[in-house]
């Protein structure tokens, strides 16, 4: 959202306005970088943990019903 508060801007001003923000985010959007994780020998060599039991499915004679 771009308000302008004083004056009266051109409508080739505001071209070049919009020009030079979006210009200036794309470029900041291009450098942005995210540091990637670093895993260790160890924690590659762990299993995961277990995941919770279902309990939605039926265990046989076990599943509490009935």
């Amino acid at each position: 959202m771009l308000e302008i508060t004083r004056g009266t801007a051109t409508e080739e001003e505001l071209a070049a306005l919009i020009a030079v923000i979006g210009d200036a985010y794309a470029t900041e959007q291009a450098e942005a970088t995210v540091d990637e994780p670093r895993v260790s020998a160890w924690e590659r060599t762990q299993r995961p943990l277990r995941r919770p039991l279902r309990r939605d499915i039926p265990w046989g004679r076990f599943s509490g019903r009935g």
